[in-house]
């Protein structure tokens, strides 16, 4: 794994999309923070308020564009848009640091959806490229690194965004930002495997993209059963908070945790599934992974119930067997995930011809952003209507078995 990283085939584009997930969730937080703490400091609904605006403004450029940026991967050098996407990135940062300069929230909402195109762009080209630099034994290995990779960014973009002082935020997402398109300089060519002209339309774009994913057995399943575990990590993040403070009896650092432990578990798991499935593409663990996670998620239920709400500050927390539990808990949770998700990936990016493979990729994302709204929508919905959050979310866990039948007909 080690060795991977420091290939040139595989080391520079580890880190230009990492930089890419950290600035992102940095930008997102720090103008969550200038909101909550300076111009809206006595108004929570404002800053909550802002939190959903901001999380649905990132994700509507996934809905609307990634269609065509699934046509445009496939038909130009992968390593050339990753470029040009981070050329972007710098302009779109420097907008930002203006935003935050004069304190203008809708000029840094525009930012969001700036940075939001930017990653649907760069989305389908970070899994399609992987086949043309890697071998097939090297593939889930690349792949778990990419995926767990961007979940430690999210958790580090997130902590940066909240730490850094508000005159600090705008500068240095610019520096992560240069240094992205430096690292990307290093990604070696990735010519498309053959010249098709690309349908400039974001709809008949999309339409094409999903068509094409959903008239393939194997892709369609791959793609409902990857959307469906984004959408599950969607819910558990986004009621880390309320379920540490109002379950729990947690402080923020405990929710801080969760969110930690939920992300190095996903990145455990992801980059050691190439290694329990021996570097074969196999979905054979999907099915017991998924098993595993709403097992975790029962017994989360029932170690909620044992802390009692009593959970305190973080040192209280960890003093605490129960809290052991919990975290427990979350960390099985989150590697079965990693090893749920990752195969998943491996047949999206063998399962289509090298031509349209990044439209399979933009297909799923399209997928995805659709299933974590509904996700998210669903258990704000029941959590209005007096369910509790642990019930809600042992109910979202459990939903895994509707997916075991299709998970039956994948290769294995």
């Amino acid at each position: 794994m080690l060795a991977l990283l420091t290939a040139r085939r595989f080391g520079p584009l580890f880190a230009t999309q990492f930089l890419g997930a950290f600035n992102d969730n940095l930008f997102k937080t720090a103008l969550i923070f200038l909101v909550a703490f300076r111009l809206k400091a006595g108004d929570p609904v404002a800053t909550a308020t802002l939190a959903t605006v901001a999380a649905g403004v990132f994700i509507i450029p996934f809905v609307l564009f990634s269609g065509l940026a699934g046509e445009i991967a496939d038909a130009r050098d992968k390593a050339a848009i990753t470029r040009a996407v981070k050329i972007a990135e710098i302009a779109f940062m420097a907008l930002g640091a203006a935003a935050f300069f004069i304190e203008s929230v809708p000029l840094a909402l525009i930012v969001v959806f700036l940075m939001g195109a930017h990653s649907t762009i760069f989305g389908p080209v970070k899994y399609a490229i992987l086949p043309q630099h890697l071998a097939e034994s090297e593939l889930l290995a690349g792949t778990g690194l990419v995926e767990g990779a961007t979940f430690v960014a999210i958790l580090l973009g997130q902590i940066a965004g909240g730490l850094l002082p508000n005159g600090w935020a705008g500068p240095v997402a610019i520096g992560i930002a240069l240094l992205g398109w430096l690292t990307s300089r290093a990604i070696p060519p990735a010519p498309p495997s053959s010249r098709v002209a690309i349908d400039w339309n974001p709809l008949t774009a999309s339409r094409r993209a999903l068509g094409e994913a959903f008239g393939n057995r194997e892709l369609a399943i791959a793609t409902i059963c990857i959307s469906w575990f984004w959408a599950l990590g969607a819910v558990y993040t986004s009621q880390f908070v309320p379920l540490a403070k109002n379950d729990l009896g947690g402080s923020e650092g405990v929710a801080t945790l969760f969110l930690a432990a939920f992300s190095i578990g996903v990145a455990v798991g992801s980059a050691g599934v190439g290694r329990l499935l021996g570097g074969r593409i196999s979905t054979r663990l999907s099915p017991w992974a998924g098993l595993v996670m709403a097992l975790a998620g029962i017994d989360l239920w029932f170690a909620e119930r044992a802390m009692g709400g009593a959970a305190g500050d973080i040192a209280s927390f960890l003093g605490d067997p129960r809290g052991w539990r919990v975290m427990v808990d979350l960390l099985v949770l989150a590697i079965a995930g990693g090893i749920f998700s990752v195969p998943l990936y491996g047949v999206l990016q063998t399962a289509t011809n090298p031509s349209s493979r990044a439209r399979a990729i933009a297909a799923n994302n399209i997928v995805n952003a659709g299933f974590q709204v509904a996700a998210v929508l669903g258990i704000g919905v029941a959590i209005g209507q007096g369910v509790s959050v642990p019930t809600a979310l042992v109910a979202a866990g459990l939903t895994v078995v509707l997916l075991l039948p299709l998970l039956r007909m994948l290769p294995r």
